[in-house]
């Protein structure tokens, strides 16, 4: 500093400029150095500042895509979430409803339930009471039947004694039934001579016994397997003709009289048939036509 004090005040001459002038050139290029130096700097600033602004620019457009894209998915993820949460609304309603009427239907499964079980309380009840009464019922019955049982062996034993007595007239009747011979000369069955008889005969079971009430007709009429037509008859002798049609052959019976077995052979029959006329009227005849049991083609 001393130094630069004591040039400043013995100014000298150099080249034909003097001090002050050299400073001010000196100073003026040190500015236009200077100046230039800005202008460069602001030239780089400048361009830095293009770059930044170019950069930023290209950021910006990308955070405006992103934007707009996030946006798009923010408006996708709340329309699906608005669609949840109407399908949750939807499906709380339905599965609110769902309660109800299941709540309802409970209501009345249980009340139906209390129903039909008081209704079973009632109808067991009431069998209850049936079956006490059909039991007094039965009780009373049982004691009637008791006393129908002894009537009934009551009963039995004198059904005994009128079958032992039945049974030994009938072997009485039997007894006093007789055997002859018939028209044909061969011995007969046994012979009935009235229903009583008849009837004796048929609890033997040896023949087949068809009774009859034959009237005089123009025409033939059928007992059993054969035809008969009367022919003649006379109630105070008791005698009869007969015409007898059997095996396509007509065979007259003449002057027969009652009690008579009156004998003809059939093609399927080994014995003979037999009829007996136990009464002689005055406009028909009665008896019946006795037939084998076992009958065959001969």
């Amino acid at each position: 500093m001393s130094n630069v004090t004591s040039v400043s005040s013995q100014p000298e001459k150099s080249n034909g400029w003097s001090m002050p002038t050299a400073a001010a050139l000196a100073l003026s290029v040190a500015l236009a150095g200077g100046n230039a130096y800005l202008l460069v700097k602001t030239d780089r600033l400048e361009n830095q500042m293009k770059e930044l602004r170019a950069a930023f620019k290209t950021e910006l457009v990308s955070v405006q895509q992103e934007v707009a894209s996030r946006g798009s998915n923010y408006n996708k993820v709340t329309e699906e979430l608005r669609k949840q949460i109407e399908d949750t609304g939807a499906r709380s309603a339905l599965a609110a409803n769902a309660a109800t009427r299941a709540n309802s239907a409970a209501k009345k499964y249980s009340d139906d339930l209390a129903k039909k079980f008081a209704e079973q309380q009632k109808m067991v009840s009431d069998q209850h009471l049936t079956l006490a009464a059909q039991l007094g019922e039965m009780k009373d019955a049982s004691s009637q039947a008791y006393a129908k049982v002894d009537g009934i062996a009551s009963d039995v034993t004198n059904v005994k004694s009128e079958v032992a007595s039945t049974k030994t007239e009938l072997d009485k009747t039997i007894a006093d039934l007789r055997s002859v011979r018939g028209d044909m000369g061969i011995q007969s069955g046994l012979i009935a001579t009235n229903s009583k008889e008849l009837a004796a005969l048929r609890a033997l079971g040896e023949r087949d016994y068809i009774e009859f009430n034959l009237a005089k007709t123009k025409t033939p009429q059928r007992i059993g397997d054969i035809a008969v037509q009367l022919k003649k008859m006379d109630n105070r002798r008791n005698r009869y003709t007969i015409e007898v049609i059997s095996n396509d052959k007509r065979v007259e019976k003449k002057d027969r009289t009652v009690n008579e077995p009156v004998q003809f052979y059939m093609a399927k029959a080994r014995l003979p048939y037999e009829l007996v006329v136990n009464e002689v009227r005055k406009d028909s005849i009665v008896g019946y036509l006795a037939a084998p049991k076992v009958r065959d083609l001969r």
